[in-house]
């Protein structure tokens, strides 16, 4: 397998989770200024948004760092790739567990239900791999320094 390019792992890794963020923010002063941010947090954790928040914001650390050549990029973006891999498979079977659970006796068509969640998973565990391979390579080692 070919790495992929730094500046690509870059942009990538600073453009997505910014956009992940901002689009979280959105949500959640949304949910705010229609006061249903109160009734979730009281259904759920505030933690939730905490932790989501500090793995998207790792992950666009560690693509600037990536862009600005800094050794503490690697193990950074190593582990926010190793983290979104866990919660894309993680989130797709809670998906179909829940799938399940709701239906009942009804039918389910499974075939679809996998398909759609292996539609969103291996794409992006097929990119954290192939991340993590790249910050691995001789290359990204002496681009980026060692670890």
């Amino acid at each position: 397998m070919e790495p992929l390019s730094l500046a690509f792992i870059g942009w990538f890794f600073t453009l997505v989770p910014a956009a992940a963020l901002l689009i979280g923010a959105a949500i959640l002063f949304s949910l705010y200024q229609s006061g249903g941010l109160q009734r979730r947090y009281a259904e759920q954790s505030v933690w939730n948004d905490l932790v989501l928040l500090t793995i998207w914001s790792a992950g666009m650390l560690g693509g600037i760092g990536v862009l600005l050549g800094q050794s503490w990029s690697r193990p950074l973006l190593d582990f926010f790739c190793w983290v979104l891999s866990a919660l894309a498979v993680l989130s797709g079977a809670t998906r179909l567990y829940t799938l399940k659970r709701m239906a009942g006796g009804a039918h389910i068509d499974w075939f679809k239900a996998v398909a759609g969640v292996l539609a969103m998973a291996v794409p992006i565990v097929a990119l954290c791999a192939a991340t993590i391979f790249t910050l691995r390579s001789e290359t990204a080692r002496q681009a980026l320094g060692g670890y």
